[in-house]
């Protein structure tokens, strides 16, 4: 091998062992250069470069035999993503807190790769696969209160990005999470594949959601609670309203995905409808927020004053408003909302199912947020409050969607492609649906062409009452979302049929 090619080699170890501040042993060493930088080395040839690097005194060793891990020599300097302190917990500048960012990788994986490969759970924790940057900040935010700068909101942040100038993901990025994001012809109604999957969609994200504030409720939970109205015994009531909230604030998205959008009756409609009976004081549900709020375990301080609080958050929307790119557009509101906290709680849970506004108007896969590592989520929330660093949410959103789009494109790899007609009578069909469950009529042929004389052009009628039959016979209790129905109207529909027969 070239003395090139071993430079290279003891440059990725390196970095690799800079990762674990507490050592890492050579067989785990081994695999994750084969799964990061596809570099692989026989034990023999690993064995060598670790010698080298132990001769020139870079890293060193604990343990013995089998049990030996390496660590970084950190009186050589070298501790990626890592920050350097003095005795006193600062770096030496005026008492100021310095983050030292890691140098690049000599090897940058494509964004272009298959996605399996792209980003991994490499961590002993549960966690998700960090770039360098991103693990020097979670380094940082990790630190005793005591050793983090106090910080207040930055005015710079927000005033120094400039749509379609500033880029929070790079354009390899992007074209990497719209290709794994696609679900078909993008010329189709906004909104279309989110209602395809709303059943899944509403239990996902819900759950999900809920699990990143606390919530304790189990997926098959979430989903009795939402088909069939079942509250878990065991469980605290605000836990139940937590999860029917985000059920209603994903069906304003979905099923008025042509109306909203980036704006503010839509946002103030989304706190509205998350925060319902969650507050201490209900009337700041879908409001802007009148006084000061405080981060737990953060040096961050937000904005204070209610006329800068309103200015700030037009500017949040103006600036979403104008970008194109639906994965830049949703991840600039899963930066700046929980960073300007505009309401007196529950921003985070606005900025996580606002951010799926863009997958829903574009027919992409939605982001919702399941297996996202909890830690992870709010290390990345505390790199922009304290830091405005926007890597490890990076990180955090670049692997959620990943994991995501596998599930939902996994779920529709078998479905038929949707009905053109269907499509076409969406709105007439629902409400029919909804007339005759509400009405208790009974699902006949003579009630269906009534519908169709009253909704469909003539040549289209007997298709209509096909896709109408169609329907009502797929409804049930845990169908009934489709059609904001509750699950008791349907079973009392379904009785009177039965009585009536």
């Amino acid at each position: 091998m070239s003395t090139k090619a071993s430079n290279q080699d003891l440059g990725l170890i390196t970095q690799i062992i800079a990762r674990h501040p507490s050592g890492i042993g050579i067989a785990a060493l081994e695999e994750e250069l084969a799964q990061m930088y596809q570099v692989r080395l026989n034990r023999r040839t690993l064995q060598r470069r670790l010698r080298k690097l132990l001769e020139q005194g870079d890293v060193s060793t604990t343990g013995a035999s089998a049990a030996v891990v390496y660590r970084i020599e950190h009186s050589h300097g070298y501790a990626q993503g890592h920050t350097h302190e003095s005795h006193d917990g600062h770096d030496g500048h005026h008492g100021q807190v310095a983050l030292v960012m890691p140098p690049e990788p000599l090897y940058r994986r494509s964004f272009n790769t298959p996605c399996a490969t792209v980003f991994r759970i490499n961590e002993p924790e549960s966690y998700v696969t960090l770039s360098p940057e991103g693990s020097a900040i979670r380094d940082y935010v990790r630190r005793p209160l005591m050793h983090r700068q106090p910080v207040g909101y930055q005015l710079d942040f927000l005033a120094g990005y400039e749509p379609g100038k500033t880029l929070y993901l790079p354009l390899e990025l992007r074209e990497h999470l719209h290709e794994i994001g696609r679900t078909g012809p993008e010329c189709r109604l906004a909104g279309t594949y989110a209602r395809d999957v709303l059943d899944r969609l509403l239990v996902d994200l819900s759950w999900a959601s809920s699990r990143l504030e606390g919530n304790t409720y189990s997926r098959l939970d979430t989903q009795r609670l939402i088909a069939l109205g079942e509250v878990a015994s065991d469980k605290d009531a605000w836990q139940a309203q937590m999860i029917l909230n985000h059920k209603s604030a994903i069906e304003l998205l979905v099923e008025d995905a042509e109306v909203v959008g980036v704006d503010r009756p839509t946002f103030l409609s989304l706190h509205a409808l998350l925060a319902e009976d969650l507050l201490a004081d209900q009337t700041a549900a879908g409001r802007l927020r009148r006084r000061p709020v405080d981060i737990s375990g953060s040096v961050f301080v937000p904005l204070a004053i209610p006329q800068m609080v309103e200015a700030c958050f037009e500017e949040v929307l103006a600036k979403a408003k104008a970008i194109e790119d639906p994965f830049e557009q949703a991840f600039f509101l899963m930066v700046h909302l929980p960073y300007l906290q505009p309401f007196e709680d529950v921003n985070k849970r606005v900025s996580r199912i606002g951010a799926n506004l863009p997958f829903i108007k574009h027919n992409l896969c939605p982001l919702s947020f399941i297996d996202v590592p909890e830690r992870a989520y709010f290390e990345g929330l505390l790199g922009i409050y304290e830091l405005n660093q926007i890597e490890l949410m990076r990180d955090v959103f670049v692997w959620a969607y990943q994991r995501s789009s596998q599930q939902y494109l996994a779920v529709t790899e078998s479905t038929k492609a949707p009905d053109r007609l269907k499509l076409k009578y969406r709105t007439q069909l629902r409400q029919a649906v909804v007339s005759i469950v509400r009405n208790h009529q009974r699902p006949s042929s003579e009630v269906f062409w009534q519908y169709a004389h009253l909704s469909a052009e003539s040549d289209d009628r007997q298709r209509f009452v096909q896709l109408l039959s169609e329907m009502l016979e797929q409804l049930h209790e845990y169908t009934a979302a489709r059609y904001r129905l509750r699950p008791i109207e349907v079973v009392a529909w379904w009785q009177a049929v039965k009585d009536n027969s």
